[in-house]
């Protein structure tokens, strides 16, 4: 993590003016190893990739053991996942003993997956850290651990750290929570952090992500705007908020941070795929291509993102009726390492929403037939049905899974509510309402959420009797 408060200080900004006169003169940098560290920090938190380099170089120069610059080259190799190199770049840590070696031995192990080494490693070194250095070696295992998120192994560690009020360990043990999907114990902790350090943005937007997780987002986006506050170009802030707004289907507003939040970071895929979402619930169809094709061309193929631009990319072609163009894109998800007969079902989607019933049946058919009934395409398909306003074939489908493949498969109760509701079957849509919040409240909370405006998923079923259900006999 980037000492950002310690880069705006004048003391920083004096070191810092010194070395680039240094350089730029073409003197000799004698500086301690530990500042050119934290200069070699500062060029990189900015992209300066190629100056962090140097600065780390000189630091090498200057003392060839130097354990931090040594252990700057090592987190280098891994992030390129070169473990051969890592590895041999730690046998330039001659004290083995070290916080420092014992951090990056077991980070070697974890990024390649190794857990039980990393564990038995860290069983020895914990007998030879002095009682006093025993809370922050603690500390630093967690913070390691929940990096590479084996979430199980570090909650253990954190269960041997003593009580302690330091705001570093409580904002890692918030982010471990938040991590292990403790959303509410993750708040809290960021709640208390904020009534000692109400002006830290980060911990407003960490809150917002707990809130976001807890489907609070009207909260989320309240904690954003505290975070924008206190410093308008925080990109973090800005795309928090505009996510928070998009959950909340004010696809306008959410427009607005997401272009906010592309001026501070151009080229994020994920923002732009939002955009495009955002126009597409807009029925800005032809705009929603440009910026979906621009997400496509700035993310590659392993990125977590270019399967949902396809996807929607698909979808918004066929929504304008250029069925060609989105097989096109369809195309493009077949070569993908993804679920092939999902793949199926957005082709069969997509030709049912224009007309071509026969195409999309043959499609429907191999979807189901190729995953040997897969609860999951099963309702992929009855949803799709559904969309297009086939609601009898739909409810069949569902009639089909929850009566006679798995009556406990705890998806899709929520949209065969609406078909129940669309085809006047009141009973089986008060049914359908009370599995749906029972068994998947966040997709009741998204799918019903137009019948129960302002409602809580708990309240759906008393309302959908009183005012739905009443009203409508």
């Amino acid at each position: 993590m980037y000492n950002e408060e310690y880069f705006k200080q004048e003391e920083f900004r004096e070191l810092l003016a010194d070395y680039k006169q240094a350089v730029n003169t073409g003197q000799l940098v004698f500086m301690d190893v530990d500042d050119l560290g934290d200069i070699a920090d500062y060029y990189e938190m900015n992209g300066r990739h190629e100056d962090a380099q140097k600065a780390i170089d000189r630091a090498l120069e200057l003392e060839p053991d130097s354990i931090f610059a040594w252990n700057y080259r090592i987190h280098e190799a891994l992030e390129k996942n070169d473990y051969n190199t890592a590895e041999e770049y730690l046998q330039n840590i001659h004290d083995e003993e070290a916080p420092e070696y014992m951090y990056c031995r077991v980070e070697i192990w974890l990024a390649q997956g190794q857990t039980e080494k990393a564990e038995e490693y860290l069983d020895e070194c914990v007998k030879v850290v002095p009682k006093d250095e025993f809370q922050d070696f603690i500390a630093d295992v967690l913070n390691l651990y929940a990096e590479y998120d084996y979430l199980e192994i570090g909650m253990k560690w954190m269960a041997q750290q003593k009580s302690e009020d330091s705001d570093d360990f409580k904002e890692l043990q918030a982010q471990t929570y938040f991590s292990a999907g403790k959303y509410d114990d993750s708040e809290r902790l960021f709640n208390e952090l904020l009534d000692e350090h109400p002006f830290k943005k980060q911990y407003w937007y960490a809150l917002a992500n707990t809130q976001f997780m807890k489907e609070e987002y009207d909260a989320s986006v309240a904690s954003s705007e505290y975070a924008i506050a206190i410093d308008p170009d925080y990109a973090e802030g800005l795309l928090s908020k505009a996510n928070g707004l998009f959950r909340l289907e004010n696809n306008e507003e959410a427009m607005k941070y997401y272009k906010r939040y592309l001026e501070k970071v151009p080229d994020d895929d994920y923002a732009l795929l939002y955009m495009g979402c955002c126009l597409m619930n807009m029925g800005c169809y032809d705009k929603a291509v440009k910026v979906l094709l621009e997400a496509e061309k700035v993310a590659n193929n392993d990125s977590p993102t270019i399967y949902e631009i396809y996807q929607e990319l698909a979808l918004t072609y066929g929504y304008l009726g250029k069925v060609k163009e989105a097989m096109a894109v369809v195309n493009k998800l077949d070569k993908l390492d993804c679920d092939h007969n999902e793949v199926l079902v957005l082709l069969g989607h997509i030709q049912l929403m224009n007309d071509m019933v026969d195409e999309s049946g043959d499609n429907f058919d191999k979807a189901m037939r190729k995953s040997a009934f897969s609860p999951h395409i099963i309702v992929q398909v009855a949803v799709s049905l559904s969309d297009c306003q086939h609601e009898e074939q739909a409810y069949k489908f569902f009639k089909l899974l929850y009566d006679l493949i798995d009556s406990k498969y705890p998806h899709g109760h929520a949209y065969m509510a609406l078909c129940c509701l669309e085809l006047k079957k009141y009973d089986e849509f008060l049914y359908y309402v009370k599995q749906a919040v029972a068994k998947d409240r966040e997709e009741a909370a998204i799918v019903l959420k137009h019948l129960f405006p302002d409602l809580k998923p708990e309240q759906f079923y008393e309302y959908a009797q009183k005012n739905i259900v009443n009203e409508s006999h």
